[in-house]
């Protein structure tokens, strides 16, 4: 059986093997959205064809959209190259339950594959095409948080940005100003509203992809590239709005068991495959039912019937940042930031597997959760932050079947630390006076760094996953030697009162020392990280 719109018009051979087929036609509706598009994606990997395509498939399948999603790839080429083009853009979903069972069913609703290569005519004239679309209701991106930033830690522009600002619109590269350059052709165009939704797991995404859109649309007029009147097409949340979302939906890098898996019920070439630039993918997505998309309901030109989708909830911009501060600072990301490079440093390379069998990091997880975050955590109404955690920790943390991985849960730290730690530390600071009393996230972030160091806590060194910051960072470490703490000096303070990184400076918050003690605690020699996480669990 191959996946491809010719391979799955043998229904009984994909039914024989438990794996559900689309009940829509995948053509018609891929034919659909090339003609009239009304859905566009950003950032086109593991997370958005499981998530973001699952719930359009959901919705094809209820017959509340008539047409799928246009897929653009803005950062890794070869995800169209590899992924989409070989399986005419079909996907096949595969849900891992915690008890062992799995649910197949093959995605039809992603309708055709883009690169947003302004060195490529012929995709950069259909992307253009695409976006002066009457039809067009929204732009919907995962791109990770890093895909928004135009500048470094420091203030200064990322090299390819200050590329991006200097060339303008006919030569954009990176995300932001691709995407300004299409909003420069909608609005030659016409002016069409739009909504410009961000699905990345960051707090006030909304307010961040906006933010980096002006700046870039501000800069390309100092350059002289477009002028007032498309800045204030640009600046009007009438016209052009950016709702804000909180999304949750474990979505692990894709198993080569299940892979091997498929192949045995007859699935062919569904080996997954790492792209040039380190993307883990496959033809397949592997991921945990629960799933949570919280949209604030702000749509210039329409949209589809989102709130049918499942998991999907349409609310006020008030209720989406309670939901997202609930997650993505208290609950389930602060608990992956502080506990999977930690898992790395102590040899663990499941991330269930560890909290099943430690039980200093099940301690250390659910003081983060149920001790540090809980008491600080406003409810959002819509869902219960208690109730999020328990299902957390009841269902979804301990589901080895998962396959989620320390090294992956490693990935960017340093652009997430703020959001996922810095908030509830700014919290205590606010409802306390300062930090102190906290242990668990300071033993985090002090577990962070230690992983920076690259080297285990058995002295073995290993590669670290990838992060903007790790040779910044690395170069700032070279002098600590593990086994040997007096070389530990004062290096991690430029990084821990950094605000451009935690939004708030550690040590004016009574947290900045204990970090330090912490961090030179798991240098004096094999096993230190290890007695560290214990003692502070402990206390």
């Amino acid at each position: 059986m191959k996946l491809t719109l010719d391979g799955i018009k043998d229904r009984q051979a994909w039914e024989k093997a438990g794996i559900k087929l689309p009940g829509y036609d995948v053509e018609a509706v891929s034919e659909k959205a090339k003609e009239a598009p009304g859905w566009v994606h950003f950032g086109i990997g593991n997370i958005f064809r499981v998530f973001i395509g699952g719930i359009a498939d959901g919705l094809l399948e209820e017959g509340v959209l008539d047409r799928g999603i246009t897929c653009v790839e803005t950062f890794d080429y070869d995800v169209v190259d590899k992924i989409y083009e070989p399986y005419d853009n079909l996907g096949l979903s595969v849900i891992l339950h915690g008890d062992g069972t799995r649910e197949y069913k093959v995605l039809g609703a992603l309708a055709e594959a883009v690169k947003a290569q302004s060195s490529n005519p012929e995709q950069w004239n259909r992307l253009k095409e695409i976006f002066t679309a009457k039809s067009l209701q929204l732009v919907s991106f995962t791109i990770t948080e890093k895909g928004y930033a135009l500048q470094k830690a420091d203030g200064s522009w990322f090299p390819f940005v200050e590329a991006d600002i200097k060339n303008g619109p006919d030569k954009a590269t990176g995300a932001m100003a691709v995407l300004v350059a299409m909003l420069y052709e909608r609005y030659k165009a016409g002016k069409y509203p739009i909504a410009l939704v961000s699905m990345d797991n960051c707090s006030r995404n909304g307010a961040k992809l906006r933010e980096s859109v002006l700046t870039m649309t501000e800069e390309w007029k100092k350059n002289g590239f477009v002028d007032q009147d498309f800045v204030d097409y640009v600046s009007d949340e009438n016209i052009i709005a950016f709702p804000w979302t909180m999304i949750d939906k474990i979505t692990p890098r894709p198993s080569e068991q299940i892979a091997a898996d498929l192949e045995a019920l007859g699935v062919e070439e569904m080996q997954p495959v790492i792209t040039g630039k380190k993307t883990y993918i496959a033809p397949f997505v592997n991921a945990e039912k629960p799933q949570y998309l919280v949209i604030e309901d702000s749509f210039p030109n329409g949209r589809p019937a989102l709130e049918k989708g499942f998991g999907v909830y349409m609310a006020d911009r008030e209720t989406v940042n309670l939901s997202e501060r609930m997650k993505v600072t208290v609950c389930l990301n602060p608990v992956h930031s502080a506990t999977g490079p930690l898992g790395v440093v102590q040899g663990y390379e499941l991330f269930a597997h560890m909290l099943n069998t430690n039980e200093d990091m099940m301690k250390m997880a659910r003081m983060i959760a149920y001790d540090e975050g809980l008491p600080v955590v406003p409810n959002p109404g819509i869902l219960s932050p208690q109730a999020f955690v328990d299902e957390l920790f009841n269902d979804r943390f301990p589901n080895e079947y998962l396959g989620d991985t320390n090294m992956r849960l490693s990935v960017d730290v340093s652009q997430m630390v703020g959001i996922r730690f810095g908030e509830t530390i700014k919290a205590y600071v606010e409802k306390f006076g300062d930090a102190s009393r906290l242990t668990a996230i300071p033993l985090g972030i002090a577990g962070w760094l230690r992983y920076m160091l690259g080297v285990d806590d058995e002295g073995n060194t290993y590669e670290l996953a990838p992060d903007p910051m790790n040779e910044e960072i690395q170069k700032q470490f070279k002098d600590i030697v593990v086994g040997n703490p007096e070389t530990f000096t004062d290096q991690l303070r430029s990084i821990l009162s950094n605000e451009r990184l935690f939004f708030t400076d550690l040590y004016k918050d009574g947290v900045g020392e204990k970090i330090e003690t912490m961090f030179r605690e798991m240098l004096v020699g094999p096993g230190a990280v290890k007695a560290a996480i214990h003692k502070y669990v402990n206390q």
